[in-house]
């Protein structure tokens, strides 16, 4: 019998070997990132609880210490110490002395598609070097593009691209700052890009998973934005990766010009503290901090605001 052989073109033949090639990698890649999640899911657990504390803000200083043995930690801003004189950088350790401190950052631009400021990254290193806390937080954000500094929180769009830019420049952290363990905060927008390609839930839940990044839910900006883009914030709460939540923010909201603005200069309403309850029955928080920014009251009422805030997480476990 003839036999008849028939020539397949080398081309064809390196990209079918190097599809099955892909075919016996794929369940390889997807039980490493199967083990990565849950290593990353598992260092975050063992994160210390610490209670409910405060942003540090100057007018809350004689107050802070006056009743220091009332708040479990403060969060303080990062760019209000890469400059700093003499008397911040004693403020820093003086506070760094009596609570444990939580650097938040606000101008890093995790979502910048050009990639991050390697000075700036830098500059961000050596503080949370020298604070030494147990983890740290920036923003799902951008701001700036193009070299341009925008001056507030810019959302991203909840796309593919988006997703890939945020994981890259957020590797691009780790690389500099490999400890603590970084947590990502959710922004509060009132633009709405368009053409997204998944909700903000998924977009977070997506982040978690392909960064192993823990999570800052700031329930107060849930609320708003719930509000003013027409969603559910409980169903968006469950969402989530709710073993990646780490830490809480709330603060009040207050109404201009029939909006309702993230404004951080009022106390905190039923309505978010019932949210705020969802999430501490719900997620394994370690913290929950009080934004106040303006309108600063009577320090007894913000320490009103942070017993109720301990005494929900009391109730709910999650710490002493």
């Amino acid at each position: 019998m003839r036999r008849c052989w028939v020539s397949t073109p080398a081309g064809a033949t390196a990209r079918r070997a190097a599809d099955r090639r892909a075919d016996r990698a794929a369940p390889a890649a997807v039980a490493a990132e199967a083990a990565a999640a849950v290593a990353a899911t598992s260092a975050l657990s063992a994160l210390p609880a610490l209670g409910a504390g405060l942003g540090f803000r100057e007018p809350f200083r004689a107050g802070i210490f006056r009743h220091r043995e009332r708040i479990a930690a403060l969060e303080i801003t990062i760019e209000h110490y890469l400059d700093a004189d003499a008397a911040k950088r004693d403020e820093l350790e003086l506070l760094r002395a009596h609570f444990p401190l939580i650097p938040h950052g606000l101008e890093l631009s995790l979502g910048s598609a050009e990639g991050l400021d390697e000075r700036r990254l830098e500059r961000y290193a050596r503080l949370i070097e020298r604070v030494s806390p147990p983890w740290w937080s920036e923003h799902v954000a951008f701001t700036g593009a193009g070299g341009v500094e925008i001056g507030h929180l810019a959302p991203l769009p909840f796309t593919r691209e988006s997703l890939d830019v945020l994981c890259a420049n957020v590797e691009q952290v780790r690389k500099a700052i490999p400890s603590p363990p970084l947590i990502l905060e959710n922004i509060t927008y009132t633009l709405d890009w368009g053409g997204q390609e998944m909700s903000e839930g998924e977009f977070l839940a997506a982040l978690c998973r392909e960064t192993g990044c823990g999570l800052l839910l700031d329930v107060t900006n849930l609320w708003l934005n719930a509000r003013r883009h027409g969603y559910d914030a409980l169903a968006f709460l469950e969402s989530l990766p709710l073993e990646s939540i780490v830490q809480l923010h709330f603060v009040g909201v207050e109404q201009r010009g029939g909006e309702w603005v993230d404004s951080h200069g009022r106390r905190t309403s039923p309505e978010i503290w019932e949210l705020f309850e969802a999430a501490v029955d719900r997620a394994p928080v370690k913290a929950a901090i009080l934004e106040r920014d303006k309108d600063f009251p009577p320090f007894a009422d913000v320490l009103d605001e942070i017993e109720m805030a301990a005494g929900l997480g009391r109730e709910a476990g999650r710490w002493d």
